[in-house]
């Protein structure tokens, strides 16, 4: 008879290792990420023009070695303005999804935890918030606040709140009756202990993936409500501001005073949304065995 072998094990592949070696999209992804970070950080610092001095003299000039972007119709320096935009389109991203996620999470995890009667109503209120356009809502909350820094980044928690508490309520719900949690029951743990210590951190890496993704939409969001007057205000460099403003020059074809910012945003949408799947794949337990 034959001996049986034990099975082999892959041997657990580092986080450096997986991104190197996996998909080169993930390194990517990371290396734009942490260049949007160091723009926002120090991007004001680093532009070589302030971003809302005007130069009539240079209105409308192509890119060249002293406005590697070009300038727009008051002459004021597209890359400066772009740059400095990304702290501002950041923070709002940021800010939005940070609050949206710790909110969204905790009330997602009480309802999938006790379930019941107030589980049923609340979901069904989150389905009626996900029936309706998200941006239009956004739209709608802004205009009715007003357009204000603070504002936008609350209407866009808002909208992205119920992505949270679905996705919440539906791991908490199936992992209440695990034995883990059965185990903290018996030993004394509370509720509270429990959602805190035993279920919100084993779900925390669906959470993190969610945030990215939804980080490209914020930023999205953001840029759109400034586009059409309601999100941050002119003269503030803001990606959707600094499009809108170059709209005007499509057809007299001055295409660098719209194309760069554009540019940026989809640049910063796309990272976010790769950004996002490489986190699904190193997060995942399977990939790492």
């Amino acid at each position: 008879m034959r001996p049986v072998e034990a099975p082999t094990l892959r041997p657990r592949r580092s986080l450096s290792g997986t991104i190197l070696t996996e998909n080169w999209l993930h390194f990517g992804a990371f290396v734009l990420f942490g260049l949007f970070v160091l723009a926002a950080l120090f991007g004001p610092a680093l532009a070589p023009y302030d971003p809302l001095a005007t130069h009539p003299q240079d209105a409308l000039t192509p890119p060249s070695a002293a406005y590697w972007f070009g300038t727009d119709q008051l002459g004021r320096d597209v890359f400066s303005r772009v740059l400095v935009a990304t702290r501002l389109d950041l923070l709002i991203a940021f800010g939005a999804v940070g609050i949206s996620c710790v909110l969204g999470s905790l009330t997602g995890a009480v309802l999938g935890y006790f379930g019941g009667p107030l589980d049923a109503v609340a979901s069904r209120l989150v389905d009626v918030i996900m029936a309706f356009p998200l941006f239009v809502l956004a739209m709608a909350l802004v205009a009715a606040l007003g357009n204000t820094v603070g504002n936008v980044i609350l209407a866009t928690a808002i909208i992205n709140l119920p992505f949270y508490i679905r996705l919440a309520r539906a791991e908490v719900s199936m992992r209440r009756d695990f034995g883990y949690v059965e185990a903290a029951r018996v030993g004394g743990s509370g509720h509270g202990r429990i959602l805190m210590v035993f279920l919100l951190p084993n779900i925390a890496s669906p959470l993190v993936v969610q945030a990215s993704v939804n980080l490209g939409w914020a930023v999205l969001n953001a840029a759109g409500l400034s586009f059409l007057g309601l999100g941050v205000r002119p003269p503030t460099p803001e990606w959707g501001i600094l499009v809108a403003e170059g709209a005007r020059f499509i057809a007299s074809g001055q295409w660098w005073v719209f194309l760069f910012p554009g540019l940026a945003l989809m640049v910063a949408v796309v990272t976010f949304n790769l950004l996002g799947d490489a986190l699904r794949d190193l997060l995942d337990p399977q990939a790492r065995i």
